[in-house]
């Protein structure tokens, strides 16, 4: 059985707190993202892959498959 996977995560800003949806690509990490609203530039937690592992409802699609991320 194949689980499922959500591409869909809500990203918080934690300079401006301004939260925006966004679509998580499948075949890359993301490792920087730039607020729209603030326009500081967001790189990953220590110990996290990506901005959406640090700053996103969910996580991105290789840690939900319980994968390495940016192998």
């Amino acid at each position: 059985m194949e689980k499922t996977i959500t591409l869909q995560s809500t990203i918080t800003c934690p300079q401006c707190g301004f939260q925006k949806e966004e679509i998580m690509p499948t075949d890359a990490c993301q490792y920087f993202y730039k607020c729209t609203n603030c326009e500081t530039i967001l790189k990953p937690k220590q110990g996290d892959c990506c901005v959406f592992c640090s700053y996103g409802t969910v996580a991105c699609p290789p840690i939900q498959l319980n994968k390495s991320c940016c192998a």
